[in-house]
């Protein structure tokens, strides 16, 4: 037992409220030093597999617990939760739950308070600490005012400092850029190579490759378990449980060649030995679409607490039906090109113009007539007791009559898939359907433009498909839509027309399958094309997404 870091033995856990099982029987035994993966859809007890490992469940969320667990060697029975903080690290994914202090600096300092750590090394470990996860100069900042993939690196860095044996964390490359999630993955493989024991609920494959293993959930009981190597010969099955395999082990399944390694370049080369080629792939290009209805130009904007400016000169112009996909690193400007454009943003220079009328101009009506706004967390914008009510809200502000009110809700509600949720309090729904409500609020009000900040952050493969499958048939409707995204395969699968940032300014404008076939510019802007496009560009064709690969498959 001297090599055991983590021990589940028919283990079960019931929620109180609602009623309802969470695992059900689970046996999993994790050795020191290995690095594991938890997969599975949403529901299927992820978090609450690793909540029971540090006694937050039951200590702050009620549940009857039956069969054996074993942290660290020792039974956990009877245990608080500070009784495992100096040996358990735990990375919510609801990253800004963890984060209160009104400095980086205190917020690391506060751990190492509390364990007693001797005030002489503190300052030495913060500073190790923010230099890991790329926070080193950021000591006085408040937390309040990073950005969400900088507030995701500085509650791993609280951890961090706190040197755990046994690290728990729940899904912390959520909100994080592909820069980030390169840092953050090769932070855990240095945590791993120092007999670091991690246990990682993940919903990228891809990057999680090279974990020891792999254990899939589902519906509270282990379906899957094994070494990638053999897992990735399965991707059908993963797909059914939620998961979504890499495009990479799809296309090998299909054409019956390895999977691992799980490596572009390799797989590049099994292909071509087949004697097959790419033709040219069937990539949508970027759309004739109709008249301009959005300019704007010489976007200027800084914030006070930043040295270099958000936005530097940048020119954007948006036409009627448009899919347009806004990339980049964080801090390169995305959401502060995407909220002037919204007139969410005051300040700065250059203008916004609306079908040729200044934004600044139009009727808070007019306005909300023309761009609608969903936010990347959907909680920032629910409020009302019910669905029916929260989507019913903007349509009486705009002055709709109560039957027109109703139409609209029925409307959505169909639209967006809510169907049989008008009563239900939103804050009660799971977050695929939170984000699918605060995407119905805004509909309802029957925007021009849709503008959508990271609408899949947060959601497993079914739900990202699900909403981002709505959004199609919103613009194949006529929906002018602009999404906001770090997530490659959704550029590739959804947008026609991608415009890559970096540090304020726009870098490129034009089809996705050109943006991906420029590999060097994107590594420029930290952007990472998703690995089918990769393999595309090494076999002779670009190719956006897996179902265009292998159309284009002779």
């Amino acid at each position: 037992m001297d090599d055991e870091a983590l021990a589940y033995e028919r283990f079960a856990v019931s929620y109180a409220a609602p009623a309802a099982a969470a695992l059900d029987g689970v046996s999993l035994r994790v050795a020191r030093g290995e690095m594991v993966a938890v997969l599975g859809a949403t529901g299927a007890g992820k978090s609450t597999l690793l909540k029971c490992a540090n006694r937050l469940v039951p200590t702050l969320r009620r549940a009857e617990l039956r069969g054996t667990l074993r942290v660290l060697g020792r039974p956990v029975d009877g245990l608080a939760v500070h009784d495992l903080a100096d040996r358990v690290g735990f990375v919510f994914q609801d990253f800004e739950a963890q984060l209160f202090s009104t400095s980086v600096e205190e917020e690391v300092l506060f751990g190492l308070e509390q364990l007693g750590v001797d005030p002489g090394a503190m300052a030495e470990r913060i500073r190790r600490a923010l230099d890991s996860v790329g926070l080193a100069g950021f000591e006085r900042r408040d937390p309040a005012t990073l950005s969400g993939g900088e507030k995701q690196r500085l509650a791993i860095g609280a951890v961090l400092a706190l040197e755990p044996e046994l690290w728990l964390l729940d899904e912390p490359s959520t909100d994080l850029d592909p820069a980030g999630r390169r840092e953050l993955f090769a932070l855990l493989g240095r945590l791993r190579a120092k007999r670091g024991t991690l246990v990682v609920v993940e919903h990228d494959t891809e990057a999680m490759a090279d974990a020891d293993r792999w254990v899939v959930l589902d519906r509270g009981r282990v379906a899957l378990a094994g070494r990638p190597p053999e897992l990735l010969e399965r991707p059908d099955e993963l797909a059914a449980l939620g998961v979504r395999p890499p495009d990479l082990a799809v296309v090998c399944r299909r054409f019956g060649v390895p999977a691992w390694p799980l490596d572009v370049e390799r797989v590049a080369e099994r292909l071509g030995a087949l004697g097959r080629r790419l033709r040219a792939a069937p990539n949508a290009a970027a759309e004739s679409a109709g008249e301009v209805v959005l300019e704007a130009r010489s976007l200027r904007f800084a914030y006070e607490d930043q040295d270099r400016p958000a936005l530097d000169g940048v020119d954007f112009t948006l036409r009627r039906t448009e899919f347009v996909a806004l990339v980049g690193a964080n801090g390169s400007g995305k959401s502060t090109l995407a909220r002037r454009i919204a007139g969410l943003l005051d300040g700065g220079s250059g203008e916004v113009r609306w079908r040729g009328r200044p934004l600044g101009a139009l009727a808070a009506g007019e306005r909300a007539a023309a761009v609608g706004y969903v936010f990347q967390n959907p909680d920032e914008q629910i409020f009302a007791a019910t669905v029916g009510e929260e989507i019913a809200f903007g349509p009486r502000q705009m002055g709709c009559a109560p039957e027109e009110v109703w139409a609209r809700v029925r409307a959505v509600i169909e639209a967006v898939g809510l169907g049989g949720l008008e009563e239900r309090d939103p804050f009660l729904l799971g977050k695929g359907e939170r984000q699918k409500v605060a995407v119905a609020s805004i509909l309802a009000l029957r925007p021009a433009v849709l503008i959508l900040d990271e609408p899949t952050t947060g959601l497993d493969f079914a739900e990202q498909r699900a909403l981002m499958d709505v959004l199609e048939s919103l613009h194949a409707a006529g929906q002018t839509i602009v999404i906001i995204t770090h997530v490659p395969w959704v550029v590739g699968r959804y947008a026609r027309r991608g415009v890559l940032l970096r540090e304020g300014r726009v870098r490129f404008d034009g089809a996705v399958a050109e943006l991906f076939a420029d590999e060097a510019l994107c590594r420029e802007a930290d952007f990472v094309p998703p690995e089918i496009a990769r393999l595309g560009n090494r076999l002779g064709a670009a190719a956006v997404d897996v179902e265009r690969f292998l159309a284009a498959w002779e």
